[in-house]
This record gives structure tokens, C-alpha cells and sequence, in this order.
């Protein structure tokens, strides 16, 4: 018994799905013709490619689009055979020639059917479950650092009325940094699966400084300098605090970022960017600004001169980590923070010390101390850098930068309340440049292809409005004429 032949030429014995993908000569007229093909309809494994291709196509939206919503089985039989000229299946084999461009994270993906009726759908822009989280958590971060930068800047402010001392201030406050790794180990307590001892993760962070862990040569040549980078830091951005008022401290520190840009530029060779060198202008112009604000005074150059000293330190201090030591995970970086703190009590000690006997920075008695604001303010702090280092966990690196220009209004209110501060057309003009300039350093690298591709699919979106009114008339314009067409039928 022969192979019997259907009218397309595909041999029965072969699967459906694969009979039609060659086009057929001659198309089926009557049931009759495929009734063998019907039979096999049941029991046909059609591909994955080819079944999307049938589920979006048009062919198959204006099967639910007649009069009453539905059409006969033989009108629903003859399109997918072939009888109309569509061939859904043709699709899958040219789609890998079709290149398609990858959309960028804020793009909205666009659905790929028709609307009834032959409309296209509008892009829709959906939230993960996943982005909503990290958007709530990143709302959470900005509120944290906000508060903790511009509450320890406050009440270091306050402490210095009662307690002129801001180097033994900083000291006072690094030395909390050797909390950082046992507040680090409890949350790997509580979080991980894979419970280890102190011993055992102490053991595994120490890799992150070489292969023989923490030896007292990495503890000088790695440790020791960024110690006393973190200390120079701290200390000129509190000594600027008794100099100048609080809200130009704190968005004069704000110019770091700028500094973080020139430096890894020139010393780690990063991307050229010309955005950035336009923010980096910004903040340099908005310093200049902020000096001329108050007239050239010898007070006030002195504090400026300082906040801009210790935005250069923090900015080498980010450099020359990721030049030396590279990226650091969770624990190796709450490690690393610990190791600055018994550095500051082993070694930094003794300058206090020094300072307290030269009368430098002199206290009377250890009972006018105001312990509660070096307690208040060494918490600030420390809260301040344990969102900054560990928040990127929970949200995303930009919200949290955001958190810290926030600072500065919050600082400006306060000022307006509690200090003389003048707000000239010159101090407000050198904020509002700064803050610029810092906003634009948190454009990502890929900035300008997104913006391309938004525009140009807006532009698209206007281009296809037009010519979906345009239809929408004319189909009722014939729905129209339709419905006043006489009917001579008896």
C-alpha cells in the first residue's frame, strides 16, 4: 500500500506542522479535501515559534472580530491550512535573519499582537514585583542617609559650642568603626544558610588582602594609609563646620563626587565622559561661587579651603581602594572598616593625647565633656556609613548618593532657623550648580543610547496616533455607509 499524497504534495506519514511550511500550489477548497487532515488536528505537536506566531497574528485577532465575535469552523479551518495566503509559520525561519536590538532598562517592552479591529497597542510600562521592593527600600536608604549625615553635621555643630575639641571628636567617633564586622556577623547569623564560626568568616574576609590574609606588612602598607585618609577626612570636614555654616559644609562635600570622576580619569584610566567633565565644571564654579558669597572673608575662605581639602581626601580615599584593594564583597568591607578603627585606637591615640597637654584642645574637666552628643553624633556617623556601604544590597548605588544632596536642604532649613545665615542670589546660585553638577555625575554611562532610543520611540508613538485616528474614521465611515446601504432581499 502507497504512500498516499494530500493536495499540498506533503506525504501523510510526515507531521502536519511540517507539511506546511511549504507554501502550497494549490489550496483546499472544500472540507472534504482535508477531512484526513482533521482527523490529525487532535494529535498535532505544533512548535513553540510557530504556536506564538499563531497566537499573535492577525489572522487569528480577526477570527474573534465579526459580528457576533465568532466565525465558522470551516472560516477557522481554511486560515490555518493555507486557503487565504497566510502562512504564520513562514515567520519563525525568518525571525533569526530579522536583527533585534536589546531595549534598555528603562524602556517599556511593546506588545507584539494587534488590538481587535487592527489597532496596535500602546506601550505599557510595568514594575517588577522586584523593582517596586528595591524602590520602597530605596526610599527607606534615602531617608537613613539623609538623616544620619545631616544630623551628626548638626550636632557636631552643637557639640562644638560646649566642646572645642573636633580632632578628638574624630577620634572619639572612628574608634565605633570596630563595630562594623561583629554587627556585620550577626546579620550573616540571621540571614545565611551556611552558618560559620567568628573564626571560620574572619578567615574567609582576611583572602580579600591576599592570599596569606592579614600580615602585619598589609596591615602598614594597606590598612595604615586609608586609616589615615579616613582620619584627615573626617577631621577637616568638622574643623570647616566651626569655620563656616553647616549647609555650605555640606554641599561643598558634595564636590567629592566631582573630584572621585577627575581622579579615577586620570590614575584608573575610566571612560571619558563628557557630561561628567560639564559636572565637574559645575562644581568648580559653584566653589568660586560659594567663596564670593561671603565676600572673600579670611573666615570663610579658611573654612572652604578646608571642606574642599576633605572632599579631595574622601575622593583619593575611593580612588586609591579601588586602585590597590579592588571591589570588596559585604564582609570583606566590614572587615576592612574594623581594621581602620583598631588602627585609629593603636595609633591615632596619642595625638589627642598631644593635643590635650599643649592646650591645642583643652577641656577643663572630663565632667564638662557633653557625652551624649559624641555618643549621638558617633552613631550618626556610624549609621551613616553602614547604610552607605551595605545599602546597595537592598536598593540601588544612585538612591543612595541622592540621599546625601537631600542633606543639604534639610541643613538649610535648619540653618535659617537656628543660625544668621544670609541666603543671597549667589549662595542659592552656587547650591543650585553644585547640586547640578552632582546630579549629573549620577547619569550612568549608558545615558545617552537610552535617551536616543526614548526619543525615537516616542517619536514613533506620535507618528502611529494620527494614523490610528485616520482609520478609526475611515472604519466608521464604513460601518456607516454599511448600515445605510438598502437590502433588496425577500
Amino acid at each position: 500500500m502507497g504512500i498516499r499524497e494530500f493536495p499540498g504534495g506533503a506525504p501523510r506519514g510526515k507531521s502536519i506542522a511540517a507539511g506546511m511550511r511549504r507554501s502550497p500550489d494549490v489550496s483546499p477548497r472544500r472540507l472534504s479535501d482535508i477531512s484526513p487532515q482533521l482527523r490529525q488536528l487532535k494529535y498535532l505537536v505544533v512548535d513553540e515559534a510557530i504556536k506564538e506566531d499563531l497566537k499573535w497574528s492577525r489572522s487569528v485577532e480577526d477570527l474573534s472580530s465579526g459580528p457576533l465575535g465568532l466565525t465558522s469552523i470551516e472560516e477557522r479551518i481554511l486560515r490555518i491550512t493555507g486557503y487565504y495566503g497566510y502562512q504564520p509559520w513562514a515567520a519563525s525561519y525568518k525571525r533569526e535573519e530579522r536583527p533585534r536590538d536589546s531595549p534598555g532598562p528603562a524602556e517599556a517592552q511593546a506588545p507584539a499582537g494587534a488590538e481587535a479591529g487592527g489597532r496596535t497597542s500602546h506601550p505599557c510600562w510595568r514594575c517588577s514585583r522586584a523593582q517596586l521592593k528595591k524602590m520602597f527600600w530605596g526610599v527607606v536608604v534615602v531617608l537613613c542617609v539623609c538623616s544620619s549625615w545631616a544630623g551628626s553635621t548638626q550636632l557636631a555643630k552643637l557639640t562644638f559650642r560646649k566642646f572645642d575639641a573636633p580632632f578628638t571628636l574624630t577620634w572619639f567617633a572612628t574608634n565605633w568603626n570596630v563595630l562594623f564586622f561583629p554587627l556585620y556577623y550577626v546579620g550573616h547569623i540571621c540571614k545565611s544558610t551556611e552558618k560559620q564560626s567568628v573564626k571560620q568568616r574572619y578567615r574567609e574576609c582576611c583572602r580579600f588582602f591576599g592570599d596569606n590574609g592579614l600580615t602585619l606588612k598589609v596591615f602598614f602598607t594597606k590598612a595604615a594609609p586609608f586609616g589615615v585618609l579616613w582620619t584627615l577626612t573626617n577631621y577637616l570636614y568638622l574643623h570647616a563646620i566651626k569655620k563656616v555654616n553647616t549647609t555650605d559644609v555640606s554641599v561643598l562635600f558634595c564636590c567629592n563626587k566631582a573630584f572621585v570622576f577627575l581622579l579615577s580619569w586620570i590614575v584608573l584610566r575610566d571612560r571619558f565622559m563628557g557630561v561628567r567633565i560639564v559636572a565637574a565644571i559645575l562644581a568648580i564654579a559653584g566653589i568660586v561661587m560659594m567663596t564670593y558669597a561671603d565676600g572673600f572673608h579670611s573666615h570663610s575662605v579658611i573654612g572652604i579651603a578646608l571642606v574642599v581639602g576633605s572632599a579631595s581626601m574622601s575622593a583619593l580615599y575611593k580612588v586609591l581602594f579601588k586602585l590597590l584593594l579592588g571591589s570588596a564583597k559585604f564582609g570583606e568591607a566590614a572587615l576592612f572598616l574594623s581594621i581602620l578603627g583598631v588602627f585609629n585606637i593603636l595609633f591615632i591615640t596619642c595625638i589627642p593625647v598631644i593635643l590635650y597637654f599643649t592646650k591645642v584642645e583643652y577641656w577643663s574637666s572630663f565632667d564638662d565633656i557633653p557625652w551624649g552628643n559624641l555618643c549621638g553624633f558617633s552613631v550618626l556617623l556610624l549609621t551613616f556609613n553602614i547604610v552607605l556601604n551595605f545599602g546597595i544590597a537592598v536598593t540601588y548605588p544612585t538612591l543612595m548618593s541622592v540621599g546625601i544632596v537631600f542633606s543639604v536642604p534639610v541643613n538649610a532649613v535648619v540653618d535659617h532657623y537656628t543660625s544668621k545665615i544670609v541666603f543671597n542670589g549667589v549662595r542659592v546660585i552656587a547650591i543650585i550648580i553644585i547640586g547640578l553638577g552632582f546630579l549629573l555625575l549620577l547619569l550612568p554611562e549608558e545615558w545617552d543610547v537610552w535617551l536616543i532610543k526614548l526619543l525615537t520611540r516616542l517619536k514613533v508613538r506620535k507618528k502611529e496616533e494620527p494614523a490610528e485616528g485616520g482609520a478609526d474614521l475611515g472604519s466608521g465611515a464604513q460601518s456607516k455607509a454599511r448600515r445605510a446601504r438598502p437590502s433588496f432581499a425577500r
